[in-house]
């Protein structure tokens, strides 16, 4: 096992910005991940540490890195064009480490959409995406859909979502938005919320992002064969 950190330069048109990141390596590792953070939350979150503890378990490394604002001490996401701009920094840092093991775009929430705007561009090119907990549409907000993208996306994705999560209510208009792209699939966790607590057992972020590695681990070997 190998771990290590490391900063990625971002070249926004503001200047560079040089973000945070850590690397989680183990060895033979069959794929790598790059994993990007919620929008409340950076890199070192104990969800996305237990996460990609857990993906090393599995045999996937990974890669958890800052966005720009996070860096920059700023609490509200800057523009999504500094986001795609670097989660393509990202992956071609990521695949000089990689030898060529399938690379997969993972995100929390707000991290995760911004790899599929990323990916429906073709800003970035990685084996498929996962999003843990994709936000749909703001909480209550439901005419506010995030989706007209999705269809651009060529990869096979996947739609990690708890089932009393606010930014995926109604389930229907989830389960229509993923209908209508090439290669996507939803995997539902009952009673989670939108960072897959659920009500009435407590456990810590860390376990939770954990156990989730394991399905998604399961899906990443199916798509990369």
């Amino acid at each position: 096992m190998t771990m290590r950190e490391a900063t990625i330069p971002v070249e926004l048109p503001t200047g560079t910005v040089a973000v945070s990141a850590e690397y989680e390596i183990p060895d033979q590792a069959w794929a790598f991940a790059a994993v990007a953070h919620g929008a409340g939350a950076g890199f070192r979150h104990p969800f996305l540490l237990g996460f990609a503890s857990g993906l090393s378990r599995e045999g996937v490394a990974t890669v958890r890195f800052n966005f720009p604002y996070v860096e920059q001490g700023r609490r509200m996401p800057g523009p999504a064009g500094h986001a795609i701009t670097t989660w393509t920094a990202v992956e071609a840092q990521v695949r000089e480490s990689a030898a060529g093991a399938p690379l997969f775009a993972i995100g929390k929430s707000y991290g995760g959409r911004m790899a599929s705007m990323a990916a429906a561009q073709g800003a970035i090119t990685p084996a498929g995406l996962v999003y843990l907990g994709y936000p749909l549409h703001p909480p209550g907000r439901p005419d506010k859909p995030r989706v007209e993208h999705l269809p651009d996306v060529p990869q096979p994705q996947l739609f990690l979502e708890g089932t009393n999560d606010p930014f995926v209510d109604p389930h229907e208009q989830l389960e229509a938005a993923v209908a209508s792209c090439p290669a996507a699939e939803i995997s539902w966790i009952e009673g989670g919320g939108h960072s897959f607590e659920v009500k009435g057992r407590k456990r810590p972020a860390a376990d939770i992002g954990a156990e989730l590695a394991i399905g998604v681990a399961t899906w990443m070997r199916s798509v990369a064969g």
